[in-house]
């Protein structure tokens, strides 16, 4: 994982953060400090399921403790827009165990 001055080059960017209770929370990020803590805008929680296409719940403006992060990646926007989230089967991630 990215820490400190490795997020910086993400700053005002669509970042993927998985958490450590396997949640999967997409936003820009708009700041970050020296714990990385993460503050992401637009944000929303994907919510995976192996009976129904993947859920969107809108957050808005989030803040991530940075001991609750488990990975933080740079999302490609093209990438993503055009993946079809209503079709898409997964298990939801379990849980990281340190």
């Amino acid at each position: 994982m990215a820490t400190g001055p490795g997020l910086e080059s993400l700053v005002d960017q669509m970042i993927s953060v998985i958490t450590n209770d396997g949640r999967n929370i997409v936003g820009v990020l708009k700041g970050f400090d020296q714990a990385t803590n993460i503050i992401l805008d637009e944000s929303h929680e994907r919510v995976y399921s192996t009976k129904e296409g993947v859920q969107q719940l809108v957050l808005g403006l989030y803040i991530i403790r940075g001991d609750n992060i488990s990975v933080v990646g740079e999302l490609d926007e093209e990438l993503d827009s055009a993946l079809d989230l209503s079709n898409v089967r997964a298990h939801p991630l379990k849980p990281v165990i340190h």
